[in-house]
């Protein structure tokens, strides 16, 4: 398929993720923070990296995904001016737990909805503790185990596990991050029809690895036991929000590190 109609596609379906990145860069409005570099961890088209770029217009921006086409899209929505400057994101294709950086190389990594499609997150942290500089700062967004909970109760055992916010501030601490702040909220979304669902699903290059592989009889079962609401198929997603430094350790008594978790209503 043609890369920009790939990414016209994609972007056509990408309402959470702007949404959740809206979000984002709001907390960013709190941290007092003037970084050298950045990177932008599953940039998708760009939407992340273009607005650290506006915070932060003297950082180098780097925009690392593992899909060439959703790449292109960053190269080519890069104003003409700024290519000219040597000031456009480095695009980067590359896996999130091997990443083509330096140690100690970046100030900000920002994620938005694209860690949680790793099968193991330490292995993934510890990649991005490496990369940062001592001071530099992690902050993402994450699916939450009570996504599509709307097609759990429905029966559809096979939809994606993912991890729960303290298991994950566990697991930044255990890859070095010190004081994890996570905190959640839900975010619904609503279809017409179980064929916009799935389209979406689709254009956003996640189908399979959000809902599982089952049969077409079970998928049928699945879907007609999901409750409308309005004359709509509701879609819960549980975001999970966190942030965490990379400083010297600093331990409790008991040898451990402090993590702050709060639940959004």
């Amino acid at each position: 398929m043609n890369p920009a109609t790939t990414a016209a596609r994609y972007d056509a379906a990408a309402v959470l993720a702007r949404e959740t990145g809206r979000r984002m860069a709001e907390r960013l409005d709190l941290v007092k923070i003037a970084p050298r570099c950045i990177a932008d961890i599953g940039c998708a088209t760009g939407d992340g990296i273009r607005e650290l770029q506006r915070r932060y217009p003297q950082a180098l921006p780097l925009a690392i995904d593992d899909a060439p086409a959703i790449l292109a899209a960053v190269r080519s929505r890069s104003p003409l001016l700024q290519r000219l400057r040597g000031r456009a994101p480095r695009c980067l294709n590359a896996a999130t737990s091997a990443l083509p950086v330096t140690d100690n190389s970046l100030d900000l990594v920002w994620s938005n909805l694209a860690l949680h499609w790793q099968d193991d997150l330490r292995p993934t942290f510890a990649e991005l503790h490496r990369t940062l500089r001592p001071g530099g700062l992690l902050m993402f967004s994450m699916f939450g185990p009570d996504t599509l909970k709307e097609l759990r109760v429905a029966g559809a055992d096979s939809l994606r596990k993912f991890h729960d916010m303290h298991d994950i501030g566990d697991m930044l601490v255990a890859a070095g991050f010190a004081d994890p702040v996570m905190d959640m909220e839900m975010i619904s979304l609503t279809y017409a029809t179980l064929r916009a669902f799935l389209r979406d699903q689709r254009h956003l290059g996640v189908r399979d690895a959000l809902l599982g592989r089952q049969s077409w009889r079970d998928w049928r079962r699945i879907f007609s036991a999901w409750q409308r609401a309005d004359g709509r198929l509701p879609a819960s997603f549980e975001i999970v929000y966190g942030h965490a430094w990379k400083v010297a350790p600093r331990g409790t008594p008991q040898g451990g590190a402090p993590i702050r978790f709060t639940r959004r209503r």
